[in-house]
């Protein structure tokens, strides 16, 4: 009886992927059929071989290997935005929290004598020598 070789003489070999290709894609954020793509593979064959190399599903490999990619994100934003004032000002929407939103508060007048009458005692008082009623254009 002749000797059966170990392995899986029949099947197809195992398809190479460079782990640091991976994770660079993965840091770039690239889905699973952009990397399938690159590698000139199918998204099934990705999913093997994570579970083979990592011990874990693409997805779970995914979320930690595109983390070092946001970092990477993050800090080139960060450079920018010293000199380029509309990546500045998007940082500090989304990551401060500063808002273009100008508040405005609305007071209800019952009537226009008592509007009249605040907006006299906001207005700064006029000096000795100038009249009341003239036009500030005449002058």
């Amino acid at each position: 009886m002749p000797k059966k070789p170990t392995g899986n003489p029949n099947g197809r070999p195992k398809k190479e992927i460079n782990v640091k290709q991976f994770e660079k894609l993965c840091g770039m954020q690239c889905s699973e059929e952009e990397i399938a793509d690159f590698f000139d593979c199918s998204p099934d064959t990705i999913s093997r071989w994570c579970e083979r190399t990592f011990s874990k599903g693409f997805a779970e490999v995914f979320k930690q290997k595109r983390a070092k990619g946001k970092v990477s994100l993050r800090a080139s934003g960060f450079r920018m935005a010293q000199s380029n004032p509309s990546v500045h000002i998007f940082y500090a929407k989304n990551f401060l929290g500063m808002t273009d939103k100008v508040e405005q508060t609305v007071m209800e007048v019952e009537d226009l004598s008592s509007l009249a009458e605040m907006l006299r005692d906001d207005a700064p008082a006029e000096s000795e020598g100038e009249n009341a009623n003239s036009n500030p254009a005449d002058n």
